[in-house]
């Protein structure tokens, strides 16, 4: 359906824009796609900005744009070697090539998890876990205006890096997914804070695979979330500043120790917060 949907919608974007175009003498001078982000990789967050009366496209999604015509999409652990976007503007549809850097990516043994955090056994468990995933995945759907993700992020707690994004996990023995999420190691009660401006999306005390757990909106469809926390000290729908104290590292949901898993998205696509910070590479 929602194929369906974005097909409806480019095609009655070509039309609107071939009327724009018969109504104009020329195009704007400013018809040309740049992408920021330099050097993109599997996992990156890509910012680009586009001034021309076109229209975006990635994914089967519609890209879109602020005030001063900055977008962003992200490609996940997986993503090929060229990516495109599809512009359909009054002149032309043209999909434009973007190169992808490909990764190798770490095999990370956990042991010592409680069996049932590795595989969930009961009615009551499967049924929480599916409650808490539709929550999560929820707050991911949602695009504001917001134009944070243009900000400097920065690391949100201090330790050591622990666990890295893209990294095949083999929990107590068991290959399972990859993890998705940059691991920072510290004891109970160390701070972690708002990496970059945004909104509560979501705030829980005790999910089943992630423990306490944030879900921040920095706009546009990129969203961060904090797993595995002892505290939560922000609410739901509060606005909060660049290096504000949202929370505390603990070792709850599924977890052997005290850390925190700080992780990224652009809506339900898992990015590497990693690559917002050098140091953290």
């Amino acid at each position: 359906m929602n194929q369906e949907r974005t097909a409806i919608y480019k095609r009655f974007t070509i039309l609107t824009l071939s009327v724009l175009f018969l109504l104009s003498s020329r195009l704007s001078a400013r018809e040309n796609v740049q992408i920021i982000t330099q050097n993109p990789q599997q996992g990156s967050m890509i910012i680009g900005q586009y001034k021309g009366l076109g229209a975006l496209f990635f994914d089967d999604r519609v890209l879109l744009r602020n005030r001063d015509g900055y977008f962003v999409f992200g490609v996940g652990r997986d993503a090929p070697e060229t990516v495109y976007l599809t512009l359909i503007s009054a002149a032309e549809v043209r999909d434009i090539p973007i190169n992808i850097k490909q990764r190798a990516y770490k095999i990370e043994k956990v042991n010592g998890l409680a069996a049932n955090k590795v595989n969930p056994r009961t009615d009551e468990e499967k049924a929480r876990i599916k409650r808490e995933s539709i929550l999560i995945r929820e707050a991911r759907k949602h695009q504001s205006q917001l134009n944070h993700f243009l900000d400097n992020f920065i690391m949100p707690s201090k330790g050591r890096i622990s666990g890295v994004y893209g990294s095949q996990r083999i929990l107590n023995g068991e290959p399972k997914n990859p993890h998705f999420g940059l691991d920072i190691a510290n004891k109970r009660g160390t701070p972690v804070l708002a990496p970059a401006d945004g909104v509560v999306l979501l705030t829980h005390k005790d999910m089943f695979f992630s423990g306490g757990t944030i879900v921040l909106d920095h706009g546009f469809g990129i969203t961060s979330s904090y797993i595995h926390l002892n505290s939560i000290d922000i609410t739901e729908g509060e606005k909060v500043k660049q290096g504000q104290k949202i929370a505390t590292i603990g070792s709850t949901g599924r977890s052997t120790g005290p850390h925190l898993d700080w992780r990224l998205n652009w809506f339900g696509q898992r990015l590497d917060p990693a690559l917002l910070i050098k140091k953290a590479k």
